[in-house]
């Protein structure tokens, strides 16, 4: 009797199925050093233990995005090993800080299913939860892939298709305990503009690109214990190792650095598009667009909502065509939620 994993198939999945992901994980000060290895990520309360505590926080967490790179690894073995594509995110929050030393464990449960008209595919969606040591959620999110069929006889389920919200609204972000931006030192954290100085409707080049390395992707993926086939074995998809992601959302968050400095804590994450792939040697540029801004009632800390977007070329700003579809330079298109002090 085979004792290896092939992976979950659409006909393996039912709605209200809870998966437990294997392997706990606990995260030092080591994360943090390679995360900023691989990015040029520096912003400062994910740099410096004192400008965080000079914030209100004990030390310095966890990088969010590398905190949610963890926890999304863990689920790759039961939801996406056999998935064609990541499709989207919703409804995604960051509840607590995640600090060195902190365990994380990931369950997930299936909350909608819909075969495809080929009959071969179907879509899987799931609302997966990151625990700590201490079963406190720290991190939730939804987001649906599309997963191969083995059994291409299996009946199709019953289509549920998950209502979520368009995006989270300022009363769903969770602001960590303790947080307060009332004495924040722009100088350390290397720009001037705050909350007040962004007005929706506002596009912002973030100007620096970054050639993605073929074994600084994998190295990435392998960090979070990602073991999704298409990202490391190149029989299984012979036009390249395919970038994970989560490789190109860490990519534009760093490069957003030149604009965005002060956009401190990712807290919501409304949406996002992997619009097209992308390969080893393709240099990722970012932009921005303000979409929304909200005051949250903590002393000096307001929210922004931005759009993060990533591309391979072409201008700034061009993100769809006239039909409406991705242009065929654009990486990613990503809606969230950051922190900001006033």
């Amino acid at each position: 009797m085979a004792k290896t994993n092939p992976g979950r198939f659409f006909e393996d999945y039912s709605i209200g199925q809870v998966l437990h992901h294997a392997v706990p994980r606990t995260v030092t000060v080591g994360e943090r050093a390679l995360y900023h290895a691989l990015y040029p990520a520096r912003h400062a309360l994910y740099s410096s233990d004192d400008f965080a505590r000079s914030c209100g926080l004990p030390q310095s967490p966890i990088d969010d995005l590398a905190a949610f790179h963890v926890v999304f690894g863990k689920t790759v073995p039961d939801i996406s090993l056999n998935a064609v594509a990541n499709l989207g995110y919703a409804e995604g929050r960051w509840l607590k800080p995640v600090y060195p030393g902190d365990t994380l464990r990931s369950e997930s449960e299936v909350i909608g299913l819909k075969q495809n008209s080929n009959g071969k595919t179907g879509v899987v969606w799931v609302r997966t939860r990151g625990l700590n040591q201490r079963d406190e959620v720290v991190i939730e999110y939804v987001r649906w892939v599309m997963v191969r069929k083995s059994n291409l006889d299996a009946p199709a389920p019953e289509t549920v298709v998950p209502e979520l919200k368009k995006a989270l609204a300022p009363g769903d972000l969770v602001v960590p305990q303790g947080l307060n931006f009332s004495d924040y030192d722009f100088v350390q954290s290397g720009e001037n503009h705050r909350w007040d100085d962004y007005k929706t409707g506002e596009m912002i080049d973030h100007v620096d690109g970054v050639t993605v390395e073929e074994a600084e992707h994998m190295l990435a993926t392998r960090l979070w214990q990602n073991t999704a086939k298409v990202h490391f074995d190149l029989t299984f998809r012979p036009d390249g190792r395919l970038i994970y992601g989560g490789h190109v959302i860490s990519m534009a968050r760093a490069l957003s650095f030149n604009g965005l400095a002060n956009a401190q804590m990712i807290v919501g994450l409304n949406g996002g598009a992997h619009a097209n792939p992308c390969f080893a040697g393709d240099t990722v540029k970012a932009w921005s667009e303000v979409l929304d801004k909200a005051d949250t009632g903590v002393p000096g800390v307001g929210a922004l909502r931005l759009r993060l977007v990533a591309t391979k070329g072409g201008e700034p700003f061009a993100l769809k065509t006239d039909e409406g579809r991705y242009r065929p330079e654009v990486l990613l298109d990503l809606d969230y939620w950051a922190l900001m002090p006033k």
